[in-house]
């Protein structure tokens, strides 16, 4: 017999040892662990957002800085000498060198000034440039030319007025104007709303809520009798005077009016008549420079224009 080889092969079968299962109280303690730290990590993460959606961006303050002196004199020299060469070739009168440092002086001394600026002339340019911290309003009878001005000069703000008024017509102007000083005519009111002959009240709405600080009448034409004058910006300058709100914005209740080519003889009278003699505190060459104080918080001392109303009717019908 051939011996068998008997290949033996053992299997060894080893039990698996699985790890005990985890106490009941284990794993509540585990589940409790994580949990908890899931629910803080979320309230965290919640309170987080919402701190920085709500922190305000801090942004530094903005600050006006008024033009450098050196600037504002180039400004007035130049000005001033092309105010020269412009004389001896237009009908209308350029202002000197110390008319121009008159109203400068003013706008510097007051904050941000709101200025309002009766005719488009040769300074106009001149005075939106030095009022570069404030607000400048122009106002001109000539609709093309307030249109051409606010295309060729980006920022302006400029409205047209049409005028139907006459130099000639003066006289019976002021006599309207002096007999109804107590009705339409009174110097407080909204203008907006006014019947007045002298009150200018097709303006845009917000033109006459501005508490207007500085206020120049160098407009419209007034130099022929068929020209529409002066005698409404000047009475309408005295109302907004007047009538300034005060306490807005820190603005102070007085209002500088200046008028130019003050020796004519409407822009005198009626001048005297509304802005009145005892509120001239300065004559410069032909310009002539008012403070007006507001009266619209004190009815009472609203009964008219000027304590004295002084002004005479010259015997000339044409202005000089």
């Amino acid at each position: 017999m051939k011996p068998t080889n008997l290949n033996t092969k053992l299997l060894l079968l080893h039990k698996q040892t699985l790890p005990s299962p985890l106490p009941s109280h284990h794993r509540l303690c585990l589940l409790f662990f994580l949990t908890f730290f899931t629910l803080l990590f979320t309230i965290t993460l919640f309170t987080t957002t919402i701190f920085f959606s709500t922190t305000p961006t801090t942004t530094p303050p903005t600050t006006t800085t008024p033009l450098p002196p050196s600037i504002t004199k180039a400004l007035l020299h130049y000005a001033s000498i092309t105010n020269i060469t412009t004389a001896t070739t237009t009908t209308t009168k350029p202002m000197s060198h110390n008319e121009l440092n008159a109203i400068t002086t003013i706008l510097l001394k007051t904050q941000n000034p709101n200025f309002l600026i009766f005719g488009l002339t040769h300074e106009s340019l001149l005075w939106h440039a030095l009022n570069h911290n404030g607000r400048t309003v122009f106002i001109d009878e000539n609709e093309y030319r307030i249109s051409n001005f606010e295309n060729s000069n980006a920022g302006v703000e400029a409205y047209d007025v049409q005028f139907s008024t006459k130099v000639s017509d003066y006289p019976k102007l002021l006599s309207h104007a002096k007999a109804r000083s107590r009705e339409e005519c009174k110097p407080v009111q909204n203008l907006l709303f006014s019947e007045c002959k002298l009150g200018i009240n097709d303006l845009p709405n917000h033109i006459y809520q501005v508490p207007w600080d500085v206020i120049l009448v160098d407009g419209p034409r007034g130099y022929f009798p068929a020209a529409p004058g002066r005698m409404s910006a000047i009475f309408t300058a005295a109302v907004l005077a007047k009538s300034k709100k005060t306490g807005i914005g820190g603005k102070s209740t007085m209002t500088h009016v200046f008028v130019h080519d003050f020796g004519r003889e409407v822009e005198r009278v009626f001048s005297n008549e509304f802005l009145c003699e005892e509120n001239l505190v300065q004559k410069v060459d032909l310009l002539g420079h008012f403070v007006i104080e507001s009266e619209s918080d004190d009815n009472e001392k609203s009964s008219g224009f000027c304590r004295n109303s002084s002004s005479l009717l010259s015997s000339s019908k044409e202005p000089v």
